[in-house]
C-alpha cells in the first residue's frame, strides 16, 4: 500500500529569523536571553552621574586619581565657587557705596559754596550796609528788565546783572524776586552838607555793575550828587 503523502498545509516549516530578533524585547516577561545585545534602553545615561566641573575630569588624569567624582567633591566645588561668587557681590557692593559717598560729597561740597557765595552776596537776606558806586541812565522809553515801564524823574534803580541773576527763579526776568524790592541810598557829599538819602526801587538790570554798584534814574542821582560826576560812592542797605 503506498504511503499517504502529508499535505503541504499540515508540515511544519522553520520560520526565518526576522531582524528584530537579534534585540531582546526590553518588555519581555520571561527577561532578555543570555546571548542578547544590548538595547539602547539600556545605555547609561550621560546625565545619571554627578556633574563633573569643567577642567575636573583633565586634573584626574594628570594626577591618577578615579575618573568618578564624588557628591562629595562636587558639593566641595560648588561650595568654593559659591563663596567666591559672593566676595565678588560684596566687592562690587562696597564699591558701589564708595561711588555715592564721594559723589554725594562733592554734591554736599558745591551746595556748600554756593550758599557761602550767596550769602556774602549783597542780597536782601542780607542785612548789612553796602558800600559801591552809583551812576545813572535813561529808564525809558521802554520796559526794564522787570517789565516796568519807567521815567528819567521816577525813583528807581538797577541792581547789578550779579545779583539780578543770583535771585532769578526762572528764565522770565519779570519774575525776578528783586524786582519791586525798596533800596535806601545814603551819601555824604564832604561839603559840610549833612548826608542825603533816597529810596528808590529795583525796575530794571545793569550790565556793567559791580555787585554793589547801583543806577539810578537822573531825578535820583541829581538828588544826591552833582549830575556833572556822573559817578560817585555811596552806601545803601535794602528795606524789605
Amino acid at each position: 500500500m503506498a504511503a499517504m503523502q502529508t499535505p503541504e498545509w499540515e508540515t511544519r516549516t522553520t520560520h526565518k529569523k526576522s531582524i528584530f530578533s537579534v534585540f531582546s524585547n526590553p518588555f519581555n516577561n520571561n527577561g532578555p536571553s543570555p546571548d542578547h545585545k544590548k538595547s539602547l534602553w539600556s545605555m547609561k545615561s550621560p546625565f545619571s552621574s554627578v556633574d563633573v566641573p569643567a577642567g575636573q575630569g583633565a586634573m584626574a588624569k594628570e594626577t591618577g586619581a578615579n575618573d568618578e567624582v564624588t557628591p562629595t567633591q562636587t558639593l566641595e566645588v560648588r561650595s568654593r565657587w559659591q563663596q567666591k561668587r559672593t566676595r565678588i557681590m560684596i566687592g562690587g557692593l562696597f564699591l558701589l557705596v564708595l561711588i555715592l559717598a564721594i559723589g554725594l560729597a562733592v554734591g554736599l561740597s558745591k551746595k556748600g559754596k554756593s550758599k557761602s557765595k550767596s550769602q556774602n552776596l549783597p542780597l536782601p537776606s542780607n542785612t548789612a550796609t553796602f558800600s559801591g558806586e552809583i551812576t545813572y541812565y535813561s529808564p525809558g522809553p521802554g520796559y526794564g528788565a522787570c517789565g516796568f515801564e519807567n521815567t528819567a524823574k521816577d525813583p528807581i534803580c538797577a541792581v547789578s546783572q550779579i545779583i539780578f541773576d543770583a535771585s532769578a527763579i526762572d528764565g522770565n526776568p519779570n519774575h525776578n524776586p528783586l524786582c519791586g524790592k525798596k533800596i535806601r541810598i545814603i551819601r555824604n557829599d564832604g561839603n559840610n552838607s549833612g548826608n542825603h538819602s533816597v529810596d528808590v526801587t529795583v525796575v530794571d538790570r545793569c550790565v556793567g555793575c559791580k555787585a554793589t554798584d547801583l543806577d539810578l534814574s537822573l531825578a535820583m542821582f541829581t538828588s544826591l550828587a552833582d549830575e556833572a560826576l556822573g559817578r560817585t560812592t555811596a552806601s545803601w542797605a535794602w528795606l524789605n
